[in-house]
């Protein structure tokens, strides 16, 4: 009788935790979300990464133009999808191989560094913009088409520039202000965060 109590507490656990779960959204829904991130003119055309039932990241619609739109991560917590011209690929490519390896954010930051300056990671020849959708509240709402709860910023990636290079400041000096992060390095990148809507 004992052993049968156990088995149905066990089982009950299992569907418990199961459905704790985040579920993986249909590909339709990844793609409609992900490309929110893009400006509208280039969303129909962008090619998608998503995920698949195994939670892994893999092409999902393959695109003409030169955006490539990452889905939002159903098992992290809030909203995050990305858009990137497609010159950064190799960047941000090597970048989740690394963290897939349990590297942390500084191991990366060096490999990646010392990858680009023996040319073996390519980096962008002209700059070239992220577009991130994120919120810690955020969410799709299939209903609407739209995703809420979340607000764009904006990286235009130029390697190596610095202050001197762009005239920008190293801080933005008003609400939204452009200004460059990581100056001098392989991943320098302009920063611009439009006050929060939501």
């Amino acid at each position: 009788m004992n052993y049968l109590k156990f088995i149905l507490c066990f089982s009950s656990m299992i569907m418990v935790l199961s459905s704790c779960e985040a579920q993986i959204p249909i590909k339709e829904q990844q793609i409609a979300s992900a490309v929110m991130a893009a400006p509208e003119e280039k969303r129909a055309d962008a090619t998608v990464m998503g995920f698949n039932d195994k939670n892994e990241l893999v092409i999902i619609k393959l695109g003409t133009n030169e955006l490539i739109c990452i889905a939002d991560d159903p098992q992290k917590e809030g909203y995050n999808s990305s858009c990137y011209h497609k010159d950064l690929e190799p960047f941000m490519a090597r970048g989740r191989e690394l963290k897939a390896e349990g590297k942390s954010r500084e191991e990366i930051f060096d490999i990646r560094a010392k990858e680009a300056e023996s040319g073996k990671l390519k980096l962008p020849e002209n700059p070239a913009t992220l577009h991130v959708l994120s919120g810690a509240n955020g969410k799709y709402d299939a209903e609407k088409g739209e995703v809420v709860g979340a607000n764009l910023r904006y990286v235009v990636y130029i390697p190596y520039a610095t202050p001197e290079s762009t005239g920008l400041p190293i801080r933005p000096l008003v609400p939204g202000g452009p200004w460059i992060m990581d100056p001098g390095t392989n991943r320098a990148h302009i920063m611009i965060t439009p006050p929060a809507d939501n």
